[in-house]
């Protein structure tokens, strides 16, 4: 599936770590492998430098391991299909800073996640 600039959608652009202490893995990732962190709050922390978009997720909700998030064009369309293909969401559509997303559990077992970006405006 390619988007009106030719791109690929649907593919994982970004992966969030679950962390017990945003701060230490934060300061971890500098030191072991010099990625930068911005800070989103008291528990969110951005990756950057990491090869792949990331983040380090301390909020109580937080999924239980790493989560990967695939971006898409079309949210509710990416959602169809997922429920479509046997996936069970976990987590209804929500607004975050930047976009939109869910969060779904494949047959396997494994959670990941769908996401929009915001439209300017």
């Amino acid at each position: 599936m390619k988007n009106m600039e030719g791109a690929m959608a649907d593919r994982i652009d970004y992966i969030e770590f679950p962390s017990l202490n945003r701060a230490a893995s934060s300061a971890f990732f500098r030191a072991a492998f010099g990625w930068g962190t911005v800070s989103y709050g008291p528990d969110y922390d951005g990756l950057e430098g990491a090869g792949i978009d990331g983040g380090i997720d301390q909020a109580p909700e937080r999924v239980a391991a790493p989560l990967a998030v695939v971006r898409t064009d079309d949210l509710d369309q990416a959602e169809w299909r997922v429920i479509a293909a046997g996936g069970v969401i976990t987590r209804p559509q929500f607004d975050f800073p930047g976009g939109r997303r869910f969060h779904f559990r494949e047959p396997g077992g494994n959670e990941l996640a769908v996401w929009v970006a915001r439209e300017e405006g």
